[in-house]
């Protein structure tokens, strides 16, 4: 399980909707499951299809992440158009086992959000998120 403060949430769905027509990328941050900070990135491939982080950003929340005491509890993408559910490359570039992986679904009327942690050689296993 993941606990995501809504205001959180609400900050990652409007980075999604902001990044329209291209996917939406970021981090969270926090201790025990629990998120205490999101950092929205640049998806460098500007694609609608797929995202890569900008390295420099990413080590920077490494390093802001280690110098308050947290720690990367969770990724995070949007798919403009498709459901929230991890996609062949998706599940193929989940590499971490000890973070969460955060879909946010655009296709519909309303926002959808699910999250993922690995289960071992490629496959992805639904994750309870908790708002608080």
């Amino acid at each position: 399980m993941i606990i995501i403060p809504k205001h959180i949430a609400d900050e990652m769905i409007k980075h999604a909707y902001k990044e329209l027509p291209n996917e939406a990328c970021g981090l969270l941050t926090g201790t025990n499951g629990t998120v205490q900070q999101h950092y929205a990135l640049t998806n460098v491939d500007h694609s609608p299809e797929h995202f890569s982080f900008d390295p420099q950003e990413q080590f920077r929340v490494l390093k802001n992440a280690r110098t308050n005491g947290q720690k990367i509890i969770a990724n995070y993408h949007s798919h403009p158009s498709t459901p929230a559910r991890p996609s062949e490359e998706d599940k193929r570039l989940a590499y971490d086992p000890n973070i969460v992986y955060i879909i946010i679904s655009l296709a519909g009327e309303t926002p959808d959000m699910k999250a993922f942690v690995m289960a071992g050689n490629s496959r992805m296993q639904p994750c309870e998120i908790q708002y608080s």
